[in-house]
């Protein structure tokens, strides 16, 4: 893993969750790792071409896959998604991720009302300018570096630190982490859940968060066009990856940690059979296999 947090504390924690599945982290890099993902290449139009109009929109939208497609690739495979300005996904997911700034027109048409007689837009958005204010709002940072890239946390290293850190799991097991993020920030409003896209609410609000001095979580996967590329009832809870260190070090604090017949036992034992319905079959994090 890496230097900050020893991956076999890691992996005691993830016991007691019940994870089915190991988390993932994020992080900007000008290194792209030698197995990695990524969507097909195309041209990214920028808010300058479309105000001089010669935006071609069309290479774009023949590239265009969800960030989530490519990262849930990688989480079957156990290897590393990479997005950048020329391997972006989507429009939408561009902006996210801080490669393309301001948010084009056309996309806030897209994911409110549309163009008559063309598409009928995706309506999360009243109009076009409400989602203008929402894209000002979330004011995604600009990448960092020329990577972004999404690997298994175990695959980090010395000279790796993630930013963040993903978990995609059922509510049951999100309980857990919800409820410890609170325990260990002392914070009533530890975990914030706002409206956006996949990719606004793994990545774009986490890290505005951060840029305001704030350490929060953020529930997410609420994206009827990403859910597609989520297990049946998953969802996504993003955290910092100092939070995250905090939950390893500190669990045994909690109602985690509390012996015998708890509560928590019993969240566990819901987990169990959640796997037992939908035929899966959990890691043994204390083996690590």
């Amino acid at each position: 893993m890496n230097n900050k947090v020893a991956y076999q504390e890691a992996r005691e924690f993830f016991n007691i969750l019940s994870l089915y599945e190991e988390p993932t982290g994020i992080y900007y890099s000008d290194r792209k790792p030698a197995e990695c993902i990524t969507p097909k290449k195309a041209h990214l139009p920028t808010f300058e071409e479309e105000k001089r109009g010669v935006a071609d929109y069309r290479e774009a939208l023949s590239a265009n896959s969800c960030i989530f497609q490519g990262v849930l690739r990688a989480r079957k495979t156990r290897t590393a998604a990479c997005f950048d300005r020329e391997h972006y996904g989507c429009l939408g997911g561009a902006f996210a991720l801080g490669f393309n700034k301001p948010q084009l027109e056309v996309v806030t048409h897209y994911v409110s009302t549309g163009f008559p007689g063309f598409h009928e837009g995706e309506r999360y958005s009243e109009s076009p300018e409400m989602a203008s204010l929402f894209f000002e709002l979330v004011d995604p940072q600009p990448a960092p570096a020329e990577y972004i890239i999404f690997k298994p946390l175990s695959q980090f290293y010395e000279d790796d630190v993630p930013e963040l850190v993903v978990f995609f799991e059922r509510p049951e097991v999100i309980s857990g982490l919800h409820q410890l993020a609170g325990f260990i920030m002392n914070d009533h409003e530890a975990v914030r859940s706002p409206l956006g896209a996949g990719c606004f609410n793994v990545v774009a609000w986490p890290i505005k968060y951060l840029r305001q001095g704030e350490m929060k979580a953020v529930l997410g996967g609420w994206d009827p066009l990403c859910r597609k590329y989520l297990r049946p009832d998953e969802i996504t809870f993003t955290l910092p990856y100092a939070m995250f260190g905090m939950m390893v070090k500190r669990w045994k604090e909690s109602f985690l940690g509390i012996k015998g017949d708890s509560t928590w036992e019993m969240v566990r034992k819901r987990v169990r059979l959640s796997h037992q319905k939908w035929g899966e079959k959990a890691p043994d994090w204390k083996s690590g296999r």
